[in-house]
């Protein structure tokens, strides 16, 4: 059986009586043609069964469609959300995706970053935190930072504050005697540093004793799971007797003290209260649905992805106008309250 005749320009100009130059027009500029002439085309490649060869035209304009994600890790339910957010809006905007998950090393990350720009990304959606954003930058493409330090790039954030403060405002009107907050070191240009600012003034705000406990716990169950059980030990010891309202920085922490007092107790006892940060999937599986601070992921990825997509629009036209300073969104987050919390 002879193989059936890919479709090419050359064919689908004969057809439509149009050149070469205007059908190739159609594919890398469709605006340069009234929508008449758009009209025909697109019914030829209809009754021509046209299959476009993605390579040709990547060859033709040097366009790849491809947008590059440098992650730090998915040991952790919110970036593994996250991700899966972001490689979902290929329905809407038609952009595929060249992923790499970051070690935190500089070195290796921008040996990551320039794997990318080989494969000629026209933009970068960054969440790992271990490159500036000013040598972010000077790469010569758009990019969107997510939840890091984004003063020389484009950004979408949560309202990082104002959800520890509505987090911690809960615990206090549910009688909590003291108020914890685990965090992880984080520098103040991070926007999750917010956190720990929402946490304190809820507290100070409220008179209510209250601790800080910052610990390095790196990036997967097996690196927190040893420092939070000394924290948890620690808690027991010093806070007995009194009911422990614990704001944890995210729902992967939050998970793990749930599991040790369940391992101890075989229950949630009634002198605990436990609220985490992201709304990540794990907050709602968990064996007793954790109380949390939704970021609302399908919102910032949305925002996120039509924010870089505009910007590689714009330097696709005739006379690109390019962003005069970086933008800056913010994404209020959304308290949720499960059975960690009365």
């Amino acid at each position: 059986m002879a193989r059936k005749k890919n479709v090419t320009f050359n064919d689908i100009a004969q057809y439509t009586h149009f050149s070469k130059t205007t059908i190739s027009r159609y594919f890398n500029n469709p605006d340069s043609l009234t929508p008449e002439n758009q009209q025909i085309i697109s019914d030829a490649l209809n009754k021509l069964n046209y299959k476009e060869n993605k390579v040709a035209k990547i060859l033709a304009n040097g366009q790849t469609e491809f947008v590059g994600i440098l992650i730090p890790s998915l040991s952790m339910n919110y970036y593994s959300e996250m991700l899966n957010q972001i490689l979902a809006s290929y329905e809407k905007y038609g952009y595929k995706f060249l992923v790499f998950a970051g070690n935190g090393h500089d070195e290796t990350e921008r040996r990551y970053i320039q794997e990318l720009m080989s494969y000629k990304i026209e933009g970068l959606i960054v969440l790992s935190h271990t490159l500036s954003s000013r040598e972010l930058s000077d790469l010569q493409i758009p990019v969107v930072a997510i939840e890091r330090e984004d003063q020389f790039v484009s950004s979408v954030n949560t309202d990082n504050y104002l959800g520890a403060y509505e987090a911690t405002s809960l615990l206090i009107h549910n009688h909590c005697d003291v108020l914890i907050h685990l965090n992880s070191p984080t520098k103040e240009n991070v926007p999750a540093y917010r956190r720990l600012a929402g946490f304190q003034d809820a507290c100070v705000k409220a008179g209510v004793p209250h601790k800080v406990i910052i610990r390095d716990f790196g990036l997967s169950y097996q690196e927190a799971a040893a420092p939070l059980q000394e924290i948890f030990d620690n808690i027991e010891q010093k806070y007995a007797g009194q009911k422990k309202g614990i704001f944890l920085s995210n729902d992967d922490h939050a998970n793990i003290l749930l599991n040790l007092l369940i391992r101890k107790y075989h229950t949630l006892p009634d002198d605990y209260e436990l609220i985490g940060f992201d709304g990540a999937p794990i907050s709602e599986q968990a064996i007793y649905p954790i109380s949390t601070v939704g970021q609302q992921i399908d919102q910032i990825v949305d925002e996120a992805v039509s924010l870089l997509v505009s910007q590689m629009q714009e330097r696709k036209k005739r006379h690109p106008v390019p962003l005069a300073e970086p933008v800056h969104k913010t994404v209020p987050p959304l308290l949720i309250r499960r059975q960690t919390t009365t």
